[in-house]
């Protein structure tokens, strides 16, 4: 387990058997999260109200955990969102990448997190669409696979959706905690995943809306006006993603030795 650091948001990451904080993570603000106009609001108040219903959730018997899946093309803002809502609560990131699991290691790992913390599956598509791979070995002489009575499943590399469910809703789930998923393709998950208890609430970030693109050209440079920044997207409206437009920013202040005045 990382050690407590009271008033950080830290990211812990899971190395062979255990936890492991990064080191240098600095969390990203939430004012720098630029989003169309009401998500972000619209966000921090369903998560507020989901942190105050603690004892409505147990009269209830429902287990109080909530998911959120942030969907979209990459570049977007879906990691750099999950670190701005971590740190505006005060939660620590438990980051999990399916593709060095299985079953049994994924639960192992999930059962360690401590709780009021946010449970982050970065790239949740990459996990396996159906049953656990069998070995090579297991093929019978027509190509069908055979089961080997003597393999686990849930020793064997990759997690099953079976495996993710049960950590999600499951007998295995963790109580308290805010699970928060990215994909680049929501269209080949599973419906069992995407259904209300697993993810509750989905935002689709997508391509960067003007509106957004002048938000961040004045956060760089605030004393410049609406109109200028207006005239500058329009100048540039090949940039598609708040990362692209984001890294035109930071060129065209190094080339045109302009100071920048926020930090993103």
């Amino acid at each position: 387990m990382p050690p407590e650091e009271a008033g950080r948001t830290v990211v812990s990451v899971r190395i062979q058997r255990c936890w492991d904080l990064v080191e240098g993570y600095a969390p990203r603000l939430l004012d720098s999260v630029i989003l169309q106009s009401g998500e972000k609001e619209h966000l921090l108040q369903d998560i507020e109200n989901f942190r105050k219903s603690r004892r409505r959730y147990a009269r209830l018997g429902v287990p109080y955990h909530r998911g959120y899946l942030f969907y979209g093309p990459p570049g977007t803002g879906k990691t750099s969102l999950v670190s701005a809502l971590a740190a505006n609560f005060g939660l620590a990131i438990y980051s999990i990448n399916l593709a060095v699991f299985n079953d049994r290691s994924l639960m192992n790992a999930v059962n360690q997190v401590a709780p009021s913390s946010v449970l982050l599956f970065e790239d949740i598509d990459c996990m396996k669409s159906g049953e656990a791979r069998l070995p090579s070995n297991t093929r019978t002489n027509d190509g069908m696979l055979a089961r080997d009575p003597k393999v686990n499943v849930a020793d064997q590399n990759g997690v099953t959706l079976s495996g993710l469910l049960n950590v999600l809703d499951g007998f295995y789930a963790p109580t308290n905690v805010l699970f928060m998923m990215t994909t680049n393709r929501i269209e080949i998950l599973d419906e069992a995943l995407l259904r209300p208890g697993r993810i509750d609430y989905k935002l689709y970030l997508g391509r960067a809306s003007d509106c957004q693109k002048i938000e961040l050209y004045r956060r760089f440079f605030p004393e410049v006006s609406e109109f200028e920044a207006r005239e500058f997207v329009q100048a540039y409206s090949s940039t598609e993603t708040m990362a692209e437009f984001q890294g035109l920013l930071l060129g065209w202040e190094r080339e045109h030795g302009r100071e920048l005045v926020a930090t993103l």
